[in-house]
C-alpha cells in the first residue's frame, strides 16, 4: 500500500535515526513528530523542536510530559532558521524533518516562509552525519505554499548529486495540492566555508 507523505517520512525515520542521536523537529506543529523522534532517539538521544507559534510549543510540551519524553526535548519558541544556532559545534544530526505551511486549526496568516526555511536548511543540511535524513514535508495549498515550494525544490536540485541524495515522493494524481516529501539524505561530509 502507498505511504502519505507525512506516513512515509516516518517510515524514513525508523530506518535513520539510532538510539542516542541528536535530531530536529523545525516545525513543532502539535508534537507528532518530535513523539515520533523521541521513541527513536530513545532516553540518551535528544530532540531539539522549534515553532513560531507559542499555541504549538504548548500542545507539545504538554503531549511529551504525558508520554514522559520531555527530558528528552529542548523546545524553542522561535523560527528553524535560528535552529543551528542551539546546537554544540561538532554536533551531528542524525535528523530534521519539516512540516512546511500552517498548524492545522489555527490561524492560516501563520506559516513557513521561503526565506527562513532556506535559511534553516542551508544551516542544519551540513549538520547531518553521514547517513542522516533531512524530510521536507510540503504544503504548498495556503497564500506563502508555492513561493515557498518553488524555492525549496529550486534549492534542493542544485545540491550536489555526490554529497546528498534527493527524493521527491508524492501523489500526482490528486487535487488541491497534496502535499509531497522532499527527502534528503546525506552521502559524504562536505566542506563548509
Amino acid at each position: 500500500m502507498l505511504e502519505r507523505a507525512i506516513t512515509y517520512s516516518h517510515t524514513l525515520l525508523r530506518q535513520t535515526v539510532k538510539t542516542g542521536d541528536i535530531v530536529i523537529d523545525a516545525t513543532v506543529g502539535k508534537g507528532n513528530d518530535t513523539l515520533f523522534l523521541a521513541s527513536l532517539v530513545g532516553q540518551t538521544g535528544h530532540i531539539h523542536g522549534f515553532d513560531v507559534q507559542e499555541e504549538a510549543i504548548a500542545i507539545t510540551k504538554e503531549k511529551c510530559l504525558q508520554a514522559g519524553v520531555l527530558e528528552q526535548v529542548s523546545l524553542h519558541h522561535i523560527g528553524h532558521e535560528q535552529a543551528h544556532t542551539f546546537l554544540e559545534p561538532d554536533c551531528e544530526l542524525g535528523a530534521v524533518i519539516y512540516n512546511l505551511g500552517y498548524l492545522p486549526g489555527s490561524d492560516k496568516r501563520i506559516t513557513t516562509m521561503r526565506e527562513s526555511t532556506l535559511t534553516s536548511i542551508d544551516t542544519l543540511l551540513p549538520r547531518l552525519r553521514v547517513g542522516g535524513l533531512m524530510l521536507l514535508v510540503v504544503y504548498s495549498g495556503h497564500m506563502q505554499g508555492k513561493d515557498e515550494k518553488e524555492g525549496v525544490l529550486d534549492y534542493v536540485m542544485t545540491l550536489d548529486q555526490n554529497a546528498y541524495s534527493v527524493l521527491q515522493y508524492g501523489f500526482i494524481n490528486q487535487k488541491n495540492n497534496p502535499p509531497f516529501l522532499l527527502a534528503i539524505e546525506k552521502r559524504k561530509h562536505v566542506q563548509t566555508s
